[in-house]
């Protein structure tokens, strides 16, 4: 769970309290996100193909299971976009956005959102550079094409990020309610071990442990090192 400041408060609030630095790094071929003003008027960076939503009553975010993978999800050879949220359980950063997150597909429903717990998608949370959580990509097709870096996390911040990207405009009449605060993401911290954190801690561990033994067996290999060692 990386720091990071986002929204917190109760189901009524919605805004956001405190502010700490999160944990995040660039690692993807999109430019930093510029702020909502003028430049917002420029071409969008990412082309979204907008799925049709003719007969769709309800849109909502859809949580991977630890079973299911994220590529099945993410068509190579189309260009619509998916925002994808690498997340925590016991993360209280993850907590804190859940219900802001929660109401983005109703802001966007040409757009889709997935979510999924980095602890059991180890592997995919290695291959994105996912290193703190929450982390956000934008993906079109199965690229990741941007990553959200705003250090408040909230409906606003989020509704500007895609709108800078992709320059589809939400739907104005959207709020966080008290039914985002209740699922389908979680906002209520449940206890668990932060593995990426522990698998973090015992690869700089062994890392340090192997750097001591080399250090140890060069020094026997210098001629003149071991008459010292026993004197």
């Amino acid at each position: 769970c990386g720091a990071g400041s986002g929204p917190a408060g109760s189901p009524g609030q919605g805004g956001s309290q405190g502010r700490e630095q999160p944990v995040l790094e660039t690692v993807l071929p999109a430019p930093a996100e510029e702020p909502n003003g003028t430049d917002s008027a420029k071409a969008p960076k990412v082309n979204c193909e907008e799925r049709n939503v003719t007969g769709v009553d309800r849109f909502t975010l859809q949580i991977l299971n630890v079973s299911q993978d994220l590529m099945e999800f993410l068509n190579p050879n189309s260009s619509d976009c998916t925002l994808v949220l690498f997340y925590t359980p016991w993360c209280r950063f993850s907590a804190s956005l859940a219900p802001h997150f929660n109401s983005l597909p109703r802001a966007f429903p040409t757009l889709r959102f997935l979510a999924l717990d980095a602890s059991q998608h180890s592997s995919l949370s290695t291959r994105f550079g996912t290193v703190a959580v929450p982390n956000i990509l934008l993906f079109q097709g199965a690229k990741p094409m941007a990553r959200f870096n705003h250090t408040d996390r909230t409906l606003e911040t989020l509704k500007d990020f895609i709108f800078n990207q992709t320059g589809i405009e939400a739907k104005s009449d959207v709020a966080v309610t008290k039914e985002d605060w209740e699922g389908p993401l979680p906002s209520v911290l449940t206890k668990g071990m932060d593995w990426l954190l522990l698998f973090s801690l015992l690869f700089l561990a062994s890392f340090v442990m192997y750097a001591t033994v080399r250090t140890e067996s060069i020094r026997w290999l210098i001629p003149g090192q071991e008459h010292e060692h026993q004197e």
